[in-house]
């Protein structure tokens, strides 16, 4: 049996097997021990090499936007994770397919040929640098009958992917309603945008349909609650606020990164955790989906609802018929405004569902990550998952661009779809 999961990695067969067997006895949805393996994941594994080329692709060059990278990032994984369960005996509930294997084919040279053929087909524009990447990674595994057998269970399910997502809704031309009365989206300053309304009519990756975790709606204009959220994020998120703290500042600014932190939190885990290769794909899988279907999730409510900005509601508030709120017709956020409706929070969604998917992953919440941010030049450090999520709902506050019945609501949808996704997908088979 193969010591190493580098280059040229062989899958051992029947160990797989039997630990996700104990993995099943013990309750834990994170599978097989990392124990069961010689070796656990490291940064050089090429599950971490090409989630991180997927980043390059989608957002380095790409520069899609958050509601956008999900798909792509859900693509990849998806089809690694069915390479990586097929080839170790398929002991989890195959995403789409699960090809023929022995279990003595290459993991690495399935894991890069799955990543790179989705990649390829969603940024033709970058073939040749992705092609180069590619060619790298082919040639540190050793020539021979492992390898091309690898090669060709990574093509399968990359095929498979690519087929599942063809017509799936993505770069629609849908637009957000734009209102003219109280409580409806307009859009806003500076630049006046609307952007990404097709995302709430995507084909979900797991869940039956977008609108299956649909909300009540937002606090009605009149409302106490209505009045206490705008109050608040007129205070605390506004530019020249003096009660938020520079703690708040750089917790706001840290959450609003567009290279999005969780991104290297799910590799950092995957990493400080020792999970071997089988658990890597599965974990990026589980997480990436979810993540995607609560975006998808979100942004049909927000199509749904159609809820005013705090920028617009607070300088507009004269005429929201509440009296316990007034205007300032020249309040500003601190952050600048996403180009979609209010409700419900595109990031409180992802990241609910993301920090969700990980606790049921590992079985319990008190993990400690951290994340750096460029745009706050910050490094954060959470002790839970809960932590994270509590903070990205103050954040989203704090930033002056989301009420918070918006936050809390969204953060709603992205558990119910973690939910879902643990009940109804890559689940032990046995």
């Amino acid at each position: 049996m193969p010591r190493s999961w580098g280059a040229g990695a062989v899958l051992p067969r029947k160990t797989a097997r039997l630990s996700v067997a104990v993995a099943v006895i013990l309750g834990s949805w994170a599978g097989a021990p990392a124990a069961a393996f010689d070796d656990a994941i490291t940064a050089t594994d090429p599950i971490i090499v090409w989630d991180r080329h997927a980043q390059t692709a989608i957002y380095e060059i790409a520069r899609q936007p958050p509601q956008v990278t999900s798909r792509g990032f859900a693509m990849v994984h998806g089809a690694v994770y069915d390479a990586v369960n097929a080839i170790a005996g398929t002991p989890y509930q195959p995403y789409l397919v699960a090809p023929r294997a022995t279990g003595r084919e290459s993991a690495s040279a399935a894991v890069a040929t799955a990543a790179h053929l989705v990649l390829d087909a969603l940024f033709p524009a970058q073939h040749d640098r992705l092609a180069a990447e590619y060619d790298e990674a082919l040639a540190q595994i050793p020539d021979g009958a492992a390898k091309q057998q690898g090669i060709a269970i990574g093509t399968r399910t990359a095929t498979a992917m690519i087929a599942a997502r063809r017509n799936d809704g993505a770069f629609g031309d849908q637009t957000w309603p734009v209102g003219t009365q109280p409580g409806q989206w307009r859009p806003t300053p500076p630049a006046f945008a609307s952007d990404g309304a097709w995302v709430g009519q995507l084909k979900p990756f797991v869940i039956p349909g977008a609108a299956m975790f649909r909300t009540s709606g937002p606090p009605a204009l009149t409302s106490r609650r209505y009045a206490r959220d705008l109050n608040e994020v007129k205070t605390i998120g506004s530019a020249a606020s003096t009660t938020r703290t520079a703690d708040q500042t750089q917790a706001a600014i840290w959450w609003h990164d567009r290279r999005l932190a969780e991104w290297e939190i799910k590799r950092q885990l995957a990493t400080s955790q020792r999970l071997d290769t089988l658990r890597t794909a599965r974990m990026f899988a589980m997480t990436n989906l979810a993540e995607a279907d609560a975006t998808i999730a979100c942004f049909n409510e927000k199509a749904a609802w159609a809820s005013w900005r705090p920028i617009t509601a607070i300088r507009l508030a004269d005429t929201d018929g509440n009296p316990a709120t007034s205007a300032d017709p020249e309040w500003t956020p601190l952050l600048v405004t996403p180009p979609h409706p209010d409700y419900t929070s595109g990031h409180a969604c992802f990241t609910a569902a993301s920090m969700a998917a990980l606790a049921r992953f590992y079985g319990r919440d008190d993990i400690p990550f951290s994340g750096y941010s460029a745009d706050s030049g910050t490094t954060r450090h959470f002790r839970s998952f809960s932590q994270a999520l509590d903070e990205v709902i103050e954040a989203r506050v704090w930033g002056g661009i989301h009420t918070r019945a918006a936050d809390v609501a969204g953060a709603g949808i992205g558990k119910n779809v973690t939910a879902y996704v643990a009940a109804h997908a890559f689940r032990p088979r046995h």
